[in-house]
């Protein structure tokens, strides 16, 4: 039986691989430099003896012509015959994965599992990567329409625009904050400040999105390490506690929610993992959140509870989320600045969260962060992960 605030896994490393246009590397290469990056952090750990099972996220098996993954991650990283799965849930794919090597260790079944996730993008034209990414959209009554994902995310800002008065500009500033967090990432994708000016001049992409408000094609991998908690000190003296893990779900069309301007699986996935942890929306002290666009992180400030519904956009004004305001939101860069390698994205937040709170993010380090918080939507929401993690 789960205890509130009781930790119901312990990561002991995790590891990323370079985000961006990654020329002459295959999918499985940056897997396994995400790998090598865990295990520099954890030399105690050996990957055959030790590791029991693994779980990999990944979106599409069309940028790389490539399914039947998980095996072959298995293999590269020197795991066979250890079972591995892979998990699929659009963008919030290696989300599922990490929740499902939870679930592993809970059960008693194993001791120790290696969770992650890859997406290799940047090979496909835009027109392809657009098309397979629309695939994770409803097919007959969106993708037949030829909507896109900026397209559906253009829909849900304008309504938050409509009933909120929520500005482009207060938009502009989620970008302008997150390429500023970004140029502090040597792992990020765009290692570059752009000025509110440059995001509300850019090419708009759907009205009243532009190209600053949309995240990016990336190539990447990301991965952690998990074992129990009671066991944890065996691999390191600085582990992170998951404290809590929720999911919710919802229609994949927009056209079958009753509101737009809010995710009711964030809502639900965020208090079955508020809940489980014990704590509430004031206790954290960093997040990591899904800004596919910036509206996505303006929605997500009201899902988590970090302010009111329809205050997202004073609330990015007031600079509350900046890195040095009183909750860093996207200290990574997020989606918008570190990149969108989508199947790696929710393992990837894991990863900035586990710096952050064992004191290793370097000039983007958050002082005296204890507990932490990712967010990860599939989609335009019809799938939303959040997990609570907790220094040790």
């Amino acid at each position: 039986m789960l205890v509130k605030g009781k930790p119901l896994v312990a990561v002991v490393s995790a590891g990323l691989s370079k985000f961006g246009k990654m020329e002459g590397f295959t999918g499985r290469e940056l897997f396994i430099e995400a790998v090598g990056d865990a295990l520099q952090r954890c030399p105690d750990i050996n990957l055959r003896k030790d590791v029991k099972a693994v779980f990999v996220g990944m979106m599409s098996e069309s940028f790389e012509h490539q399914g039947h993954i998980a095996p072959m991650l298995a293999d590269w990283a020197g795991l066979l015959p250890a079972p591995a799965i892979r998990t699929e849930v659009a963008c919030a794919s290696s989300a599922a994965a990490l929740r499902m090597g939870i679930f592993s260790i809970l059960s008693g079944l194993y001791d120790v599992v290696l969770v992650g996730g890859l997406e290799k993008m940047t090979k496909r034209s835009t027109l392809e990567a657009t098309e397979f990414l629309g695939m994770a959209a409803d097919f007959p009554f969106e993708q037949w329409t030829g909507v896109t994902f900026p397209g559906l995310y253009a829909l849900m800002a304008t309504a938050h625009m409509h009933r909120y008065g929520t500005t482009e500009e207060q938009m502009g500033l989620v970008a302008v904050k997150n390429h500023h967090n970004g140029a502090l990432n040597p792992k990020a994708h765009l290692q570059r400040e752009v000025t509110l000016d440059k995001v509300l001049n850019s090419r708009m992409i759907a009205y009243p999105l532009k190209l600053y408000d949309c995240s990016l094609i990336s190539d990447g991998a990301s991965c952690a390490i998990l074992t129990r908690p009671d066991i944890a000190g065996k691999y390191t003296d600085k582990p992170v506690y998951i404290i809590g893990s929720g999911q919710g779900s919802d229609s994949l069309a927009l056209s079958q929610r009753d509101d737009l301007t809010s995710l009711r699986a964030a809502r639900y996935a965020a208090r079955e993992a508020y809940e489980m942890a014990g704590i509430k929306p004031r206790d954290i002290d960093v997040a990591e959140v899904h800004d596919c666009f910036t509206i996505a992180e303006i929605i997500a400030y009201e899902d988590l509870g970090f302010c009111k519904r329809g205050e997202g956009g004073r609330f990015i004004e007031d600079g509350t989320p900046m890195l040095d305001g009183e909750l860093p939101i996207n200290t990574s860069g997020g989606l918008k600045s570190k990149g969108h390698p989508v199947g790696a994205t929710g393992v990837a937040q894991i990863y900035e969260v586990f710096l952050q709170l064992t004191g290793q993010a370097g000039k983007r380090q958050v002082e005296g962060c204890d507990i932490g918080l990712t967010h990860n939507v599939g989609g335009s929401g019809a799938t939303c992960f959040v997990h609570i993690l907790k220094g040790g």
